[in-house]
C-alpha cells in the first residue's frame, strides 16, 4: 500500500488547518490535501477573528500573526430604508493588552497560518483537488483519490473541504444542500488612507471598529451587512439566504451596491477605492440542518458540516473550533489504540456537544418552518454558480447573475451558462 499516513485532511482554510496543525503537534504524520494552487488564493476579503478560538492553537499568534486592528469597539445597526436604529455597542477587549477580537485580510492571514503547519510537520499540497474517496467493500473510507489519479491511504481522513462538500456528497455521506440552508455573502475591499480612517471612525494607533447591520434592503427580504477597518482599508460585506436574493431579482454585486448606498454606510465609505470584490456561499442553517459528522473512518469539520447561525458572524471561530476537536479526536484514539470506527469516532460529536459553539447554535436555530419552501439546492451548482457572482461590470455579467441564481435553486444544470465563464 503506498503513501499511507496516520490522517488526512481534506482542505486547507481555517477548520483543515486547525485540524492538521493539532494532529501534526501530537506527533501524527499527516498529509493536507487543498485544490486552491496556494494558501490564500483568491480569500481578498477582510473579516473578524476572535482570539481565543485561535489562542488554543497558537498561544502567541497576537505577535506572529498579520492582524490589522484590534477590535475596540462593536457597533450594532438596525437599517431601515433612509435611516438606522442603533443598539447597544458593547467593546470586545477594549483596550487591554489581550483583546479578544481583530480584523484580518484573509490572505495574507491564511498564508501564514499555512506556514505554522509546515512547521509542525505537515505535508501540505496544493492545487490537489480530491476526487472521491476510497473505501473498503464495507464502506469505511481508508483513503482518497486525488484528480490525476494519486492514491493516498489514512487511518483517518478529515473532510474540511467547506460547504459545498463535493467529495463528501459524492460518496453518498451527506445530503444535498436546502437554498435556506445556504448564504451568499459579497464583499469588498476599500482603500482609505489611514488617517483619514482613523479620523472618520474616531480611532487611533492599532484600534479598529467593527460595525454589524441588519435589515431590509427590499420588503420582505432580510440581510446582514458589516463595515470593518483594517489598518488602510475597509471590509464591506452584506448577505443574504440565496434563495431571497433570487426572489428579488438582484444579483450579488447589486445587493452588494444597494448596502452600499444607505445613507448610514455611504458617509463611511466616501472617497474610498475599490481593491477587490468577492462573493461566496456559506452556511446559514445552523444546528439545524447539521449533516452526518463522522462514519467509519472519516470525520467533517469547519463549514462542511454547516455550522453557520443567522445570528452569529462566527463562521471561523467555529472552523477553527471545529477543527481542533476533531484533531483531538483522532489524536485520542491513535493513543489509545483505538480503531477509526463510526463507534469510537462518536467521541468527536461527545466533545462538540460539551464545546461551547454548538450550545450557541442551539439557541439559535432558524425557523423550521421555512425548511420545505423549496427543494434541494445541488452544492455542484453552488460551487458552480459562484465563479459568476464576480463577473458585474457589464449588462451581460449581470444579466450572467440572474441567469446563475434562478437556475440554481430552480434545479437545471448549469452547464452551458457556466462554461462561458472560463
Amino acid at each position: 500500500m503506498a503513501d499511507h499516513f496516520e490522517a488526512i485532511v481534506v482542505g486547507a482554510g481555517p477548520a483543515g488547518n486547525a485540524a492538521a496543525l493539532t494532529m501534526a503537534r501530537a506527533g501524527l504524520d499527516v498529509l493536507q490535501l487543498e485544490r486552491a494552487e496556494f494558501p490564500g488564493a483568491g480569500s481578498t476579503e477582510g473579516s473578524l477573528l476572535w482570539a481565543p478560538a485561535l489562542e488554543k492553537l497558537i498561544f502567541d499568534f497576537r505577535i506572529q500573526a498579520p492582524l490589522e486592528r484590534r477590535i475596540v469597539e462593536q457597533r450594532v445597526w438596525r437599517l431601515q430604508p433612509q435611516a438606522r436604529i442603533s443598539g447597544p455597542e458593547p467593546a470586545y477587549g477594549g483596550r487591554a493588552a489581550l483583546p479578544d477580537r481583530y480584523t484580518i485580510l484573509r490572505g495574507p492571514f491564511e498564508t501564514w497560518f499555512s506556514s505554522t503547519l509546515k512547521t509542525a510537520g505537515v505535508r501540505s499540497v496544493f492545487a490537489a483537488p480530491v476526487a472521491g474517496l476510497i473505501r473498503e467493500d464495507d464502506g469505511r473510507v481508508i483513503g482518497v483519490q486525488t484528480g490525476d489519479g494519486g492514491e493516498f491511504f489514512a487511518d483517518a481522513v478529515v473532510l474540511a473541504e467547506g460547504v459545498e462538500s463535493l467529495v463528501t456528497r459524492h460518496a453518498g455521506l451527506r445530503d444535498d444542500l436546502q437554498p435556506l440552508g445556504v448564504a451568499i455573502r459579497v464583499t469588498e475591499l476599500r482603500r482609505l488612507p489611514r488617517l483619514e480612517l482613523e479620523r472618520r471612525f474616531g480611532v487611533e494607533g492599532d484600534d479598529g471598529i467593527a460595525i454589524e447591520a441588519c435589515g431590509e434592503l427590499l420588503p420582505g427580504m432580510s440581510c446582514s451587512g458589516f463595515v470593518y477597518t483594517n489598518r488602510e482599508s475597509l471590509s464591506v460585506g452584506v448577505g443574504c439566504v440565496v434563495e431571497d436574493i433570487v426572489a428579488s431579482n438582484l444579483t450579488p454585486s447589486e445587493l452588494l451596491d444597494r448596502f452600499k448606498q444607505h445613507p448610514s454606510v455611504k458617509s463611511l465609505l466616501a472617497d474610498s477605492e475599490a481593491l477587490d470584490f468577492s462573493a461566496r456561499l456559506l452556511p446559514e442553517g445552523g444546528y439545524r440542518v447539521r449533516p452526518r459528522l463522522f462514519g467509519d473512518g472519516w470525520l467533517t469539520c469547519g463549514d462542511a458540516m454547516q455550522p453557520g447561525s443567522p445570528a452569529h458572524r462566527t463562521g471561523a471561530t467555529l472552523a477553527l473550533t471545529s477543527g481542533r476537536l476533531a484533531g483531538e479526536t483522532v489524536v485520542e484514539l491513535m493513543r489509545h489504540g483505538r480503531p477509526m470506527t463510526a463507534r469510537h469516532l462518536s467521541l468527536y460529536r461527545d466533545k462538540l456537544e460539551r464545546s461551547a459553539m454548538l450550545k450557541m447554535l442551539q439557541r439559535h436555530q432558524p425557523g423550521a418552518e421555512q425548511e420545505q419552501r423549496n427543494p434541494a439546492a445541488d452544492p455542484g451548482r453552488l460551487a458552480q454558480a459562484s465563479r459568476g457572482f464576480v463577473r458585474a461590470g457589464d449588462e451581460n455579467g449581470r444579466n450572467l447573475q440572474r441567469l446563475l441564481l434562478r437556475r440554481l435553486v430552480g434545479g437545471s444544470r448549469l452547464r452551458k451558462a457556466v462554461d462561458g465563464l472560463a
